[in-house]
């Protein structure tokens, strides 16, 4: 995992917590001091893999998701045996692997890369870090009226850097073109495996009896928490604190973390006209 900054809010704590109590272990990155680290992860310089000096943050939205999306595949080409998870993967069950992929529809069009292992001789990997090391390559993945944009400008004499591009140029988006075009989306997990809960059910999880346990099932390796948004969600309707009786707030008491000792307090940055989360 990777954390840039601030310190840990309940929400990260349980992520991390639900690894580290099915037997996993943890690795968090980060490039400095970071409060509230559960006890029993292995912290490392986020330096090894990324330099600070390239971090890339969108000029729209101010969102690191470039960085992460860049981070993970150098990670993944420079470790051995190591999977990535945002830190809004919650662990159901200890991630395996048998061919060295571990990723998952989010939705009939999209493979999403929260949780994420990729094989070192994927070409889709080899990939990646191609277009995230060159910022101002043309993604083929966009749709065509935004990438005829593009085009255009470029041709002006102007081309556009990656946090210049529509939100998440090199999220789900990119890994499921370029995982179709290399004939690796074969691999990749039905949504009941690591996304069982659909981004337009995401705030079931924050209800008291949502129901959300509903789409939870024996295959299920992983929920996905819909990172910012659900974070302004929780701020904005519930004071920073889930309800105990909502799914988070259950997991929260399953894995002895109290929401009241690190609440999602009010940012700076307003995060309400935000896009929706790749991580």
């Amino acid at each position: 995992m990777l954390w840039i900054d601030g310190a840990l809010s309940f929400l990260e704590q349980l992520c991390i917590k639900s690894f580290l109590d099915v037997g996993q272990h943890v690795r968090l990155y980060t490039y400095g001091p970071v409060a509230n680290i559960p006890d029993g992860v292995e912290r490392r310089d986020a330096r090894e893999i990324l330099p600070d000096n390239e971090i890339i943050l969108h000029q729209r939205t101010g969102s690191p998701a470039l960085h992460s999306d860049k981070f993970r595949v150098r990670m993944l080409a420079q470790e051995d045996d190591i999977i990535w998870a945002d830190t809004d993967a919650y662990c159901v069950k200890p991630f395996t692997t048998d061919q060295g992929h571990l990723h998952g529809w989010l939705a009939p069009h999209e493979i999403n890369g929260g949780v994420l292992a990729l094989p070192k001789d994927s070409p889709t990997l080899y990939d990646l870090i191609e277009y995230t090391n060159d910022p101002f390559r043309l993604p083929h993945w966009l749709p065509p009226k935004h990438r005829a944009v593009l085009v255009q400008s470029a041709l002006a004499g102007d081309r556009k850097h990656a946090s210049e591009m529509p939100w998440g140029i090199w999220g789900p988006r990119a890994l499921t073109w370029l995982l179709q075009q290399n004939k690796e989306a074969r691999f990749s997990k039905p949504q009941e495996v690591l996304y069982p809960v659909g981004y337009k059910d995401r705030r079931t999880m924050m209800r008291a009896s949502g129901g959300a346990e509903r789409f939870i099932t024996d295959n299920t390796m992983s929920i996905h928490f819909y990172g910012r948004r659900m974070r302004a969600f929780i701020r904005t309707r519930f004071g920073g604190i889930p309800h105990p009786n909502s799914l988070v707030g259950i997991l929260a008491e399953k894995h002895g973390i109290d929401p009241n000792a690190a609440p999602l307090v009010p940012r700076v940055v307003s995060e309400e006209n935000m896009p929706q989360d790749d991580a």
